[in-house]
């Protein structure tokens, strides 16, 4: 008999070392936790995505911390071993380390995550290095951060050019060094993140990065093809032809772990 043992930190960073693709996948609420927990996936995100697909907004935007920290507790009571990462949601970190840290209290004290997940390169070092001194792990998202999607104009593609594919690395070698327990690389080229993965020593997740990041995450209704509107070229629907959620679920881990997913259809 194997015994379960909850995903940790320091579980993370031993499968970037031995080369083992990590499974992240998002969840808003205690059904779908327990799924995704059963299955064996390492990371479950309650992401601000929850203000579109689940709220129906066109953006994260309006999803505030109250609305974060009640999924986060819906996902934690279905949770026994993935690691739950709680998003930050717009306006609840970037005034001040100080007020970050209030904030992401919430959702570990509140909420049960064992991580937060902020948004934003290099001008977020002073934030990250004041949470991870007082005890919260942090991830880091960078390259298309949908919070700044008013600044970037739309849901687009980050780091084509050379000189905004040497900022976006600067941010993940600056956010590194501040002690993020993960990384987030979001809809930048496959060869970008690929340099990103083995020059950082935090564990990379990819999302519309290509093939080479440490891990892969997909936002889950996209996943089950459920999300009513278009979804992004780099996710899949995984549902289709498996007859249920759970085999979904089992189908995304498989091909995560075998490094099918993502496809060369799916990169940007």
């Amino acid at each position: 008999m194997t015994i379960k043992r909850p995903i940790t930190v320091t579980t993370l960073t031993d499968m970037k070392g031995r080369g083992e693709p990590i499974a992240c996948l998002t969840a808003y609420d205690y059904s779908f936790a327990s799924i995704l927990d059963s299955t064996g996936v390492e990371i479950i995100l309650v992401g601000d995505s929850v203000g579109m697909v689940v709220q129906g907004h066109l953006t994260t935007l309006p999803v505030t911390v109250d609305d974060l920290v009640y999924h986060t507790k819906c996902v934690s009571r279905g949770v026994e071993t993935s690691l739950i990462i709680a998003d930050m949601p717009f306006g609840s970190f970037q005034l001040s380390p100080q007020k970050a840290f209030e904030n992401a209290a919430r959702l570990l004290g509140e909420g049960g995550a064992q991580m937060v997940k902020i948004e934003g390169g290099e001008f977020m070092r002073e934030t990250v290095e004041f949470l991870v001194e007082r005890g919260i792990p942090v991830c880091g998202h960078i390259g298309l951060t949908p919070q700044s999607v008013n600044q970037f104009g739309g849901f687009k593609v980050q780091g084509r050019e050379t000189e905004a594919a040497s900022e976006i690395e600067n941010d993940a070698l600056v956010l590194d060094q501040a002690g993020v327990s993960a990384l987030i690389l979001e809809a930048m080229p496959s060869a970008l993140a690929g340099s990103i993965s083995k020059k950082i020593s935090a564990p990379t997740i990819g999302i519309g990065a290509g093939p080479q990041t440490d891990g892969q995450v997909l936002v889950l209704y996209d996943l089950l093809g459920l999300y009513p509107k278009k979804s992004p070229k780099f996710s899949k629907d995984f549902l289709a032809g498996a007859g249920s959620a759970v085999t979904a679920v089992e189908h995304f881990l498989k091909a995560v772990k075998t490094r099918e997913f993502p496809g060369p259809e799916h990169c940007l």
